[in-house]
């Protein structure tokens, strides 16, 4: 390539690149590191000062270093109930925090020495489109300048969705917020019934929080099957969760010394909330002329709570609202995602597009391996599509959800199914469940596909149990790798284990149940 004019700090000619992507999280930064790995010169824009993006600063790694701190509390509690006299002391913040940073810090320390080591060209700054192979850099420290790249990636991630009304501020907290609170508040009240409210709410009630819980219908994980919901709900109101079923926030009255972030046993008083350091909450029945028209469930009555602070956790909408998007000519779907091909194409030339500003679910692990198949493509190697029904879901409460594939009624109406059956495992029959103090679930959907009608596979599964993240790796596997039901069901599992409630599920779907009828 000819060379041209340098680049302000980056000691390299700023015309050299193969590609360039915007955004460093895991989608951004595993499209990096493949396209290093493939030949390619590569240059990776972060606007903050270290890479990583939402999953490891402010997402996955913090929430789930503060849920490992936590669940020490709970397993504590449980180690009583065995027998064992075990006291949680005090929760030291300092230390907490600490220790969360440190988790951070090293996922993303040793993340920028791989990028270094790959010779990626990591800049900091504002990264967007300035025309066909152009991306213009707004540097926080210096003039802004331009790339010249062959291909360029978008991988701008997404960012909390504020409450219709209410917008973010104060008391009224979005995750990134609640991950810097100094302290674990006295009472929340978080609105959602996803993965972000239900680990909030795990984390918080486990150090001792009074957390209520706002939910638009009956149950929580309201897009997962209705048993798995119900099974957590009640698994959630056990731990002393309040959920209110049924009801959407209208409204918060906020008090002029509202400050969150109050450690339990030294907050607020119960009085009025609308006073010295908290605010109430408004609440309504979710009628049809609520947000979700037509799947209301049986609303509670209007009411108040008074809290600390107000946590929305009600989806992510992409960062698509940038100027540049609209002119440069971007296809948008109705919720602002770029629309690409199954590799990630968008529809202007040489320009791609992964992760959570692509449609689908916005989950770390699908935008890591939608960076790998653009990588792949763009030295043409035609790699195959992500599948998302092998991208596992995790839920980190108290207990874990996880689900991979289809549930029922998806798979009844996949056209290329056919004999769809659903299996229910008895949790309590296993050993290990029964030591855990917890109640779970697990069900099994097999079908036989159009291609072979003789074999049955398994399509999906859902997982409620203390270790579901780590057992629904292998169904993942079974189900990518189009495993017969009959030879999945011989597969042997340790004994005493979580993992063995997998293997008593496959024997029943294949119609030779041991420990049960």
């Amino acid at each position: 390539m000819d060379q041209k004019r340098e680049a302000p700090g980056l000691g390299r000619p700023s015309g050299t690149y193969d590609v360039a992507i915007i955004g460093s999280g895991p989608g951004g930064y595993a499209t990096a590191l493949r396209s290093a790995q493939l030949g390619f010169r590569v240059a990776l824009i972060e606007q903050d000062h270290v890479v990583g993006g939402t999953c490891l600063n402010r997402g996955c790694v913090p929430t789930k270093a503060l849920l490992t701190a936590t669940h020490a509390i709970e397993e504590a509690r449980h180690a009583r109930e065995m027998g064992v006299g075990l006291t949680p002391e005090p929760i030291d913040y300092d230390r907490l925090h600490a220790f969360q940073q440190e988790m951070v810090d090293a996922m993303t320390g040793g993340l920028g020495d791989l990028l270094s080591q790959r010779k990626v060209d990591v800049i900091r700054g504002r990264g967007s489109l300035a025309g066909p192979g152009r991306v213009d850099v707004a540097r926080p420290d210096g003039e802004p300048f331009t790339l010249d790249a062959d291909n360029v990636v978008l991988a701008m991630g997404a960012s909390s969705r504020p409450l219709p009304g209410i917008p973010f501020g104060g008391p009224v907290i979005d995750s990134d917020r609640a991950l810097s609170l100094p302290r674990f508040p006295d009472r929340a009240v978080i609105v959602g019934s996803g993965a972000v409210a239900l680990e909030f709410a795990s984390m918080w009630r486990a150090a001792g929080s009074q957390v209520t819980l706002l939910i638009r219908h009956d149950r929580v994980l309201t897009g997962w099957s209705r048993r798995s919901g119900q099974v957590l709900t009640r698994q959630l109101r056990r731990r002393g969760i309040d959920i209110i079923t049924g009801v959407q926030c209208t409204g918060v009255d906020i008090s002029q010394d509202a400050t969150p972030g109050v450690s339990p046993g030294q907050g607020h008083s119960d009085g009025d909330a609308t006073g010295e350091g908290g605010i109430t909450v408004h609440y309504a029945p979710n009628g049809p002329k609520g947000p979700d028209p037509g799947q209301s469930a049986e609303g509670e009555e209007s009411g108040l709570i008074r809290s600390d602070l107000l946590l929305a956790a009600v989806g992510r909408r992409p960062n698509t609202g940038a100027p540049w998007v609209g002119s440069a000519g971007l296809d948008l779907d109705r919720a602002g995602s770029v629309v690409t091909d199954a590799q990630g194409r968008t529809n202007l030339d040489h320009v791609w597009a992964v992760g959570d500003v692509t449609p689908g679910h916005q989950l770390a692990n699908r935008a890591f391996q939608q960076g790998i198949t653009v990588a792949e493509a763009m030295a043409g190697m035609d790699p195959e599509p992500v599948d998302d029904a092998t991208v596992p879901q995790v839920v980190f409460s108290t207990p874990q959800a996880a689900s991979v594939g289809y549930d029922r009624q998806a798979a009844q109406e996949d056209g290329t199914l056919t004999d769809v059956q659903e299996t229910i495992y008895p949790m309590m029959a296993n050993s290990r469940m029964r030591m855990s103090g917890q109640e779970g679930a697990l069900s099994l959907v097999t079908a036989c596909r159009a291609e072979d009608l003789d074999t049955r596979v398994i399509v999906g599964a859902q997982i409620i149990s203390p270790q579901a993240s780590e057992n629904i790796a292998e169904v993942e596997e079974l189900i990518g790798n189009r495993v017969p039901l009959h030879r999945a069901a011989g597969l042997i599992h340790p004994h005493p284990t979580f993992s063995e409630t997998l293997g008593e599920a496959l024997l029943k779907a294949d119609g030779r149940p041991l420990h049960m009828r």
